[in-house]
């Protein structure tokens, strides 16, 4: 069976292919950063901001009956807004285990996004990812 997040990885990456020049790919990440839905105050607290990210960004992780994870997240700067949403895209509704095994760094680097951010914007993403493999594997030490 295809792990899910490689579905969703494909699927983005197709949808990057037809994008063409980066220019074209900012524009539709800044607009799926759009489309996030929108957190809380409470939900905007130390605990749930994203250490590592030049901009504010908070992730919150909920667990759900089916042993999946659910993510949501938001920032203030767009682009990073879209990252956001590109990473919820592939971990958000996925088991722990699957999120833990998947190669994220192969993922961004097949995206083009290695390369197309600044080291600042990278990093960030990496503290992203990060944490949300923190999350599934502590959701992982509890199931078992």
């Amino acid at each position: 069976m295809t792990n899910p997040i490689n579905a969703a990885l494909d699927e983005l990456a197709d949808e990057f292919e037809l994008l063409g020049d980066w220019e074209e790919r900012y524009r539709y990440v800044i607009e799926l950063g759009k489309d996030l839905a929108p957190l809380t105050d409470a939900e905007r607290s130390e605990e749930n901001k994203v250490r590592g990210c030049a901009s504010q960004v908070w992730l919150v992780t909920e667990p759900q009956a089916d042993g999946t994870l659910a993510f949501r997240g938001d920032s203030d700067a767009h682009i990073v807004s879209g990252l956001v949403a590109i990473m919820l895209r592939l971990y958000s509704g996925r088991a722990p285990a699957d999120i833990v095994a998947f190669d994220a760094k192969a993922a961004l680097d097949r995206l083009g996004l290695s390369e197309a951010l600044s080291s600042q914007r990278s990093n960030g993403l990496k503290s992203m990812v990060g944490r949300i493999q923190r999350d599934a594997q502590e959701a992982l030490g509890n199931l078992g």
